[in-house]
């Protein structure tokens, strides 16, 4: 296995053109179980995870989401949204400060951060927030603003406690959920930037991903302007497959993907799943870097994610 201190430079190594490729880096994502997602026992499992698997960059699970809030009922009640001031990250922000001080010499840090609209959905739902959205956006938007704002301290908090970038979380565009794309552009989207802008502002490493939780989108056309270093989403739209090598055109950027988060990588043996990583690393561009278009199951064997991550880093193009 690698050893940690060279995986930071072979990671930043691909924003560098003319870096040489060592091998393709790999990461894949899974939350904890509930004793260890916050506090000192998350850092020392998100330490054993990344040791583990051998992957390439520790991505912090964000589990400190917002509580649910019965009293937003109707859009016109988004004016009583709370504003979360920093101590309520604190739990959070005691994991990204202890694995900023056990790994970051060694590997890139990197949070993860649910959009302002996605938070939003913890708040009330998913589909009560689309409900709102639908029938008075302009009410919804006095919500969106607060939680923003309130989000902004923890990207700053964690700036400033040195974490290396972000990986930026973003729904609320996937086919379907609106019917009016001027919901998403007008409603959505100015928050999403305003955080990653102040993000790509201030890390040198952040990583766009673009969530089908819910539901795939019929195009990335409304998010080629996001900020991030990389892009990881589903190459599967609603309207066919994309090539990963015309989503790198579309973006401009190296790609991070390639796993089916259902597929393979969970349900395969070993060499089921080493199969599948190099018939699909044969078609993608290079720079890129292995991962799952979402977070892998919770129950999924460590040892699955160890082999598909070693078939990347001893992957050679035929």
């Amino acid at each position: 296995m690698l050893a940690a201190t060279k995986k930071r430079d072979i990671m930043l190594g691909l924003l560098d053109k003319k870096s040489t490729r060592e091998y393709i880096p790999a990461a894949f994502f899974i939350h904890f179980e509930k004793s260890c997602r916050l506090g000192l026992a998350a850092v020392q499992k998100h330490l054993e995870y990344f040791r583990f698997t051998g992957m390439d960059f520790v991505k912090i699970q964000y589990e400190r989401t917002f509580p649910p809030i019965a009293e937003i009922k109707k859009p016109e009640d988004w004016g009583k949204m709370p504003f979360y001031q920093l101590d309520f990250y604190e739990p959070q922000l005691e994991v990204v400060k202890g694995l900023i001080k056990e790994i970051k010499k060694d590997a890139l840090v990197v949070v993860t951060l649910y959009s302002p609209f996605m938070c939003a959905g913890h708040t009330v739902t998913s589909h009560l927030l689309t409900a709102h959205l639908q029938k008075n956006p302009e009410a919804v938007k006095k919500g969106l603003e607060i939680i923003t704002d309130s989000l902004m301290l923890f990207v700053k908090e964690c700036i400033r406690l040195g974490v290396d970038g972000f990986y930026a979380s973003t729904q609320g565009g996937e086919a379907g959920r609106f019917q009016d794309s001027l919901i998403f552009k007008n409603y959505i989207k100015p928050y999403d930037l305003d955080l990653m802008k102040e993000m790509n502002r201030s890390c040198l490493f952040n990583i766009l991903h673009v969530c089908d939780y819910h539901e795939p989108y019929d195009d990335f056309s409304p998010f080629l302007e996001y900020p991030g270093h990389l892009v990881n989403c589903n190459p599967q739209l609603s309207t066919g497959r994309l090539a990963w090598k015309e989503i790198e055109q579309m973006f401009k950027r190296p790609c991070m993907g390639g796993m089916d988060r259902k597929g393979i990588i969970v349900s395969g043996g070993k060499e089921e799943i080493e199969k599948a990583v190099n018939e699909e690393l044969q078609e993608v561009p290079f720079p890129f870097v292995l991962g799952a278009d979402c977070t892998l199951p919770a129950d999924i064997p460590w040892s699955n994610i160890r082999t598909a991550i070693a078939a990347a880093h001893a992957f050679q193009r035929s």
